[in-house]
């Protein structure tokens, strides 16, 4: 899994740097837990007992601009399930399904977790498919199911990549690029390599 560090929500304010270590999914119980998608390697580490989040929610949520802290964590069947201070029963749970957590994170440090990377690191990095420079990163966008790698192709358009292993198996911030297998279609728009530098329409032959 991936955990990508970027702006955290509006409502935390404070020019800080955040990474975004999981998503409320599904109340689980009468007791206030609630199921987790993870984005980090560490989730003991990133759950303990008064770890406080940051929460990016609508701003019609109840929870909006308030932060939320871990009571307790445990796994049930394989699945993450998390217990937070001020959530007491199955209804309150319910007000934070889809909510994302944003933990803060010292920008100057590196993350210590593999495959987790700060947005600044990510930005300006080439596009590489097939041994080519397709284009380059200028932005990440960060969604409830996962994150996107906007990319400004060679040809001035913008086109969105899933930030997943499957399509971009390697992140080489050291050679300055990110390499890319996407699925047929995903990238047809870019350039893919032989052009013959002419717009001329060939002329049929002289047969006679």
């Amino acid at each position: 899994m991936t955990e990508v560090a970027g702006d955290p929500p509006s409502e935390s304010g404070g020019g800080k740097t955040q990474l975004r270590v999981g998503r409320l999914v599904k109340a689980h119980g009468l007791k206030g837990a609630i199921k987790l998608e993870l984005y980090t390697d560490d989730p003991e580490g990133r759950f303990v007992p008064g770890a406080v989040f940051t929460l990016q929610v609508p701003e019609s949520s109840p929870w909006h601009g308030k932060p939320l802290t871990v009571r307790e964590f445990r796994w049930m069947n394989s699945h993450a399930v998390a217990f937070f201070e001020g959530v007491e029963d199955r209804d309150a749970a319910e007000e934070l399904i889809r909510a994302i957590l944003w933990i803060d994170q010292d920008p100057t440090v590196a993350p210590i977790e593999e495959d987790a990377w700060f947005d600044h690191q990510l930005v300006g990095l080439d596009a590489v498919r097939d041994g080519q420079i397709v284009g380059r990163v200028i932005r990440v966008e960060h969604f409830p199911a996962q994150d996107l790698l906007v990319i400004r192709t060679t040809s001035d358009d913008e086109v969105l990549v899933p930030f997943v292993k499957a399509i971009v198996p390697e992140v080489d911030v050291s050679r300055g690029r990110v390499i890319l297998t996407p699925p047929a279609g995903l990238l047809e728009d870019l350039v893919d390599g032989d052009d013959s530098g002419s717009d001329e329409p060939e002329t049929p032959a002289d047969l006679s």
